[in-house]
């Protein structure tokens, strides 16, 4: 677990510019506070111990604004960059070098019993306001935009925007060197709509002419 908590102490620094020494981020960071506290009661989920585990998760809630049921799994040099607002529920499943932004919701769907939470891969980032909702999968290196709702499984490489959740692929390109620009994403829906407009625009140019003539 030590090992676990140090990757994540270390991902802040190499997702948040603004860390600026390890005093700072080991007191001041939110994010790194619930995560430690999870990993703490998921431990202790895992051994079956009664009532500590959901006490720890409800007191993280309160320090951090950041809840995580016990029973979700996540993986190593996990980071919530200024988390509040953030929700992850009981069975999701989080991969490594994962990186979820304020109000990001990781839930279910309904009362449905089982696998009711969304499972993320690797090298992931969800940004600010997004909901990946359902037990679907999250394939590895996507990016996911700001106030996305995601209730449709993604396959690998690629970057949803929109509500609901709209894919674009990348050919086969990892997003590592674009991870953090979570804003800067493509909206293929208004690409076609502007590309419409700029062709009847176009049509009327050639029926103004054709009239004059």
């Amino acid at each position: 677990m030590l090992a676990t908590i140090k990757k994540d102490f270390y991902a802040v620094f190499e997702r948040d510019p603004a860390a600026s020494s390890k005093i700072e981020v080991l007191f001041a960071y939110p994010g790194l506070h619930a995560i430690i506290l999870h990993r703490i009661a998921h431990w202790l989920w895992t051994k079956r111990v009664p009532v500590i585990p959901r006490f720890i998760s409800h007191f993280s809630r309160f320090l951090t604004g950041i809840e995580i049921h016990p029973g979700a799994k996540i993986g190593m040099s996990f980071f919530i960059d200024h988390g509040m607002g953030v929700v992850i529920g009981e069975t999701a499943v989080i991969g490594n070098n994962v990186t979820l932004f304020q109000g990001v919701t990781l839930g279910g769907t309904g009362k449905e019993k089982g696998k009711r939470h969304p499972t993320l891969g690797n090298n992931i980032v969800v940004g600010v306001g997004a909901k990946v909702l359902g037990g679907i999968v999250i394939g590895d290196n996507v990016k996911i935009g700001a106030n996305s709702v995601v209730l449709e499984s993604v396959p690998p490489d690629s970057t949803v925007v929109g509500v609901p959740g709209r894919v674009v692929k990348q050919g086969g390109r990892r997003l590592a060197e674009v991870m953090m620009d979570h804003v800067h994403l493509p909206d293929p829906v208004a690409e076609r709509i502007e590309r419409i407009e700029r062709e009847i625009e176009e049509i009327k140019r050639q029926l103004d002419e054709n009239t004059k003539s």
